[in-house]
């Protein structure tokens, strides 16, 4: 999985102009929008650019090889159960969607950046709604955000405050709800942030094709209330079925 930087831009919502143009009315998704009948369907026919995603599922599975063993159908049945448990809900939708082409391996740099801008904006959303000291579990539902606050940053060993560490010793942001995320890189969302922050979380993805008993490797969209700096961060340091 490629783990990406998420600008300002993109975390508030701003940066989905840009995206906007990437596909077109023209646009359908792999399916027969007049046979539509869940809401997770219909939610795709009527956005293009979910029905551009769709599209490049449909053809991104077409090349997919399971690693570790496993059954293909198996997977696809498992990333369509979780579009369809997202309703009607875009956000939802997109994320997931994104989840699918990652899984196939061939996931699109528009298609992150959409989805991201409707993850930062649905995280604003809820901070603005919840109280400032709100402390919540890590989310367990893709597109799910909850808040809490950061305890710890530092190296990707612990061994360093991160504002004082070279580059080459990553990253490691840990939370009171017990969470954490990691980086082989220093990020700059966390170098700017401070202990004490309260910061919003929300699940991005969930490797869907690994070993049986090995969920490593959700990703996690992070926004720092406090400065409005973001970043997403796997929560492990090698993906599952890694060392």
């Amino acid at each position: 999985m490629l783990i990406r930087i998420a600008a300002l831009a993109i975390a508030t919502g701003a940066g989905l102009a840009s995206v906007a143009g990437t596909a077109t009315a023209t646009d359908r998704p792999s399916f027969d929008c007049a046979k539509a009948q869940l809401p997770a369907e219909k939610a795709i026919c009527a956005d293009p650019q979910l029905s551009a995603i769709d599209r490049l599922i449909a053809e991104a599975y077409k090349t997919f090889e399971p690693a570790y063993g496993r059954d293909k159908k198996t997977i696809a049945r498992g990333l369509v159960a979780d579009r369809d448990a997202c309703g009607s809900d875009p956000t939802c939708t997109a994320a997931v969607l994104n989840n699918a082409l990652e899984t196939y391996g061939a996931p699109v740099s528009w298609v992150a950046s959409y989805t991201e801008g409707l993850i930062g904006k649905r995280a604003l959303d809820i901070a603005a709604a919840a109280p400032r000291d709100a402390e919540q579990p890590m989310p367990g539902k893709i597109a799910e955000c909850t808040l809490t606050h950061i305890t710890s940053l530092t190296t990707r060993f612990g061994e360093e405050a991160l504002e004082n560490a070279s580059p080459e010793a990553g990253s490691l942001v840990q939370f009171a709800n017990g969470g954490a995320q990691v980086s082989y890189d220093r990020e700059p969302g966390l170098v700017a942030s401070r202990v004490g922050d309260p910061v919003a979380i929300c699940l991005l993805s969930i490797p869907r094709d690994c070993p049986e008993g090995d969920d490593r490797g959700r990703a996690y969209y992070g926004i720092d209330l406090a400065l409005k700096g973001s970043w997403v961060l796997s929560d492990s340091q090698h993906m599952c079925g890694g060392a």
